[in-house]
C-alpha cells in the first residue's frame, strides 16, 4: 500500500503541486491539506482518492505559488490609517515604526476570496488523476516484488512440508522403540497384543496426516488467491493464519528434534509472509 504520486500544473499567474503519500493501514485514513479556497472541493477529491486508492494512510496536499504579479491580498489604509492617529494620540514615534504596528492590527489587511475558476479546477482534478495514477503504478511494480517474495518462501514452506512427510515414518518408528525400551526397562512382562493397542492408541495422538495434507491444501490455496485479479490482502491474511495454525498443531504434535527444528523454518518462512501482508490491499 506504500507509493508516492507528485503532478505540477503551471498557470499562468500560480504554479499548483499536488503530492500524494500513502502508508499502511487497515483502513482509508485521508488526511487532505489545501488552500482554502480549494476547501469547497475537498469532498469530492475525497470520494475521488477513496475509489482509486481504497485503503492506506493517505497525505494529500495541494501547494500553489503564485508566479505573477496578482495577489489577493490588499491593505485596507482607512483601517490603518486610523491605526496610525490612534497610536499618534498613545506615543510619539517614528512613521514607519506606527505604520509597522499599525498593520498587526486587526483589519489592517483585507484578503479577497476568489471563486474558483472551472477551467482552474479541471486542470487541477487532471493532474490528481495523474498523481494518483503514478502512485498506483509505485503500489503496481511493489506488488510484484511482494507476489515474487510470497511465491518463493510459500515453496520454501512446502519443501519443508516435503522433508516432514519423508521424515515422519521414522519419527514413529523413534516413539514405538521408546515405548518398546521404557517398557524393557520395567522389567515387566507385557502382553504384546495389548502392547500394540496400547500403542496404536499413544501414535495416533501424535498422528499429523490431517495437518499434513490441510497445510499442503492450504499453501496451494494462497498461491492460487494470489494470481487472482480481485483485490486479496485480507483474505491472504485469513489463509496465512490457517496455514500456521496447521503449523503449529505439527510442532505440537512432532514429539520429535528434527521434524521440529522443521516446524520452526517454516514459522519463519510464514511470520516474514505475514509482516509483508500488510502491504497488500
Amino acid at each position: 500500500m506504500t507509493g508516492y504520486g507528485k503532478s505540477v500544473l503551471q498557470l499562468p499567474t500560480k504554479k499548483i503541486s499536488i503530492e500524494i503519500k500513502s502508508l499502511n493501514s487497515k483502513n482509508l485514513d485521508v488526511n487532505a491539506r489545501m488552500p482554502s479556497v480549494y476547501r469547497e472541493k475537498e469532498l469530492s477529491l475525497r470520494k475521488l482518492i477513496a475509489n482509486k486508492l481504497e485503503r492506506g494512510k493517505i497525505d494529500f496536499s495541494i501547494y500553489v505559488e503564485i508566479t505573477g504579479e496578482e495577489t489577493t491580498t490588499q491593505v485596507n489604509k482607512t483601517v490603518v490609517k486610523q491605526y496610525m492617529n490612534q497610536l499618534r494620540d498613545v506615543v510619539a514615534g517614528d512613521e514607519t515604526e506606527l505604520l509597522k504596528m499599525a498593520v498587526r492590527f486587526p483589519d489592517a489587511l483585507s484578503t479577497e476570496r476568489d471563486d474558483i475558476d472551472d477551467d482552474e479546477w479541471n486542470a487541477i482534478l487532471n493532474e490528481v488523476n495523474t498523481a494518483l495514477n503514478h502512485i498506483s503504478t509505485y503500489r503496481l511494480d511493489e506488488g510484484k516484488v511482494l507476489e515474487a517474495d510470497f511465491k518463493e518462501r510459500i515453496q520454501r514452506i512446502d519443501n519443508l512440508l516435503e522433508q516432514v512427510i519423508a521424515i515422519d515414518p521414522e519419527r514413529i518408528d523413534g516413539v514405538r522403540e521408546r515405548l518398546r525400551k521404557g517398557v524393557e526397562e520395567l522389567k515387566e512382562k507385557v502382553d504384546e497384543n495389548r502392547f500394540e493397542q496400547e500403542l496404536i492408541f499413544y501414535i495416533e495422538k501424535f498422528d499429523i496426516t490431517e495437518e499434513k495434507v490441510r497445510l499442503k491444501n492450504h499453501l496451494e490455496y494462497f498461491i492460487t488467491s494470489l494470481d487472482s485479479k480481485d483485490s486479496n490482502g485480507k483474505k491472504l491474511g485469513f489463509i496465512s493464519q490457517e496455514i500456521g495454525r496447521e503449523i503449529n498443531t505439527i510442532g505440537s504434535k512432532s514429539n520429535y528434534a528434527p521434524m521440529q527444528k522443521l516446524v520452526v523454518q517454516m514459522k519463519d518462512e510464514l511470520e516474514k509472509i505475514k509482516e509483508q501482508l500488510l502491504n497488500v490491499l
